[in-house]
């Protein structure tokens, strides 16, 4: 633990530094999460980015999500040795105590790499590089306590976290990937749902995959997990529906978690929502259609995250899917607060 402190309190740069919020509020247990993904959000502001209400008062993006757009939970990524240090434990901790202090849920969200951890890209962190799946079992648990133990100390409880990342395929290939006959996927889901409980008990434990229109990925990874026997809570999706056929991909998709959340008995989280920011007024019907079948009860669906709302037009190599436009959000949440 000291040695993640000490990463902590000396390993940050100046945007990373921690500034607690003026008002603290106590988190509370979010029936429903309103959420937001805002993991590049210390690198926006590192590189001078700024935040506005529509009126055009500048705020900080987490508590203008919160007061404007109706958010009460952010979902945060975590890479294990990153190039640069952004989504390193040290910057997680950073975001995770803003969120919590402006009394928000929050979500963990392990890659289990260096990088991006996707359907065509699930890279095994360069320091587990050379180990067996027995080894990587204990890299997976030795992470998730790292990270979680940071969290505790300083008062963060994450009311879900994720073990893996648009796992459709697996992850750590190729020792982690799927196949049938292959128990090694999941084993690393049990090692990271055993790591969590033994900190967080209560944490809800999500298996993250994407295109949630697309059922018969979900039948297939989670009929495997069942097969084995694997742990956890809840089951993740991503869906980043097409501008032209928004309508018909949510009906698909409004199916799809009804009948995995039936067959695997468990409920769903939208781990990941997007549209194009130009498409803000498709974006709130798509969000608003979802929210008006299940409802805020949290019985079916746990809640949906918007993936990465505030990032600027381009961002990163090209990300076109925020929803904030000069700084200051669209309609696209509207339903959050509605």
């Amino acid at each position: 633990m000291i040695g993640v402190l000490a990463l902590v309190l000396a390993g940050c740069t100046p945007a990373q530094e921690y500034h607690a919020p003026k008002e603290g509020t106590p988190q509370q247990e979010v029936v429903f999460a309103k959420g937001a993904d805002v993991s590049w959000l210390t690198q926006l502001e590192s590189e001078g980015e700024t935040f506005k209400t529509p009126s055009g008062v500048t705020t900080e993006c987490m508590t203008l999500l919160r007061d404007e757009c109706g958010v009460n939970a952010i979902r945060l990524r975590v890479w294990v040795n990153p190039a640069a240090g952004w989504n390193n434990i040290s910057d997680v901790l950073v975001k995770a105590r803003r969120a919590a202090a402006l009394g928000m849920g929050v979500m963990i969200d392990f890659h289990f790499s260096d990088t991006w951890a996707d359907p065509g890209h699930q890279e095994v962190p360069a320091a587990w590089a050379s180990h067996d799946i027995g080894a990587l079992q204990k890299d997976v648990k030795d992470h998730v306590t790292e990270m979680l133990t940071a969290l505790k100390t300083y008062g963060v409880t994450p009311q879900w976290v994720q073990i893996g990342n648009e796992t459709r395929g697996g992850m750590m290939y190729p020792l982690g990937q799927y196949a049938s006959d292959n128990r090694n996927f999941m084993l690393l889901v049990d090692a990271g749902y055993e790591a969590v409980k033994a900190i967080f008990p209560d944490s809800q434990v999500i298996v993250h995959l994407d295109s949630g229109d697309r059922l018969d990925l979900y039948t297939r990874i989670f009929g495997y997990l069942a097969n084995y026997g694997a742990r956890y809570d809840m089951i993740g999706m991503s869906f980043y529906p097409d501008p032209e056929k928004w309508e018909s991909a949510t009906a698909t998709l409004i199916s799809n978690i009804k009948s995995v959340s039936t067959s695997y008995k468990r409920p769903v989280m939208l781990c990941e929502i997007g549209m194009d920011y130009t498409e803000a007024e498709k974006c709130k019907s798509t969000i608003a259609r979802i929210m008006s079948e299940f409802g805020t009860s949290g019985d079916v669906l746990k809640g949906i995250f918007y993936w990465e709302p505030e990032a600027p037009a381009g961002y990163n190599g090209g990300y076109g899917k925020g929803c904030f436009v000069d700084g200051a959000p669209t309609v696209a949440l509207d339903p959050f607060k509605e």
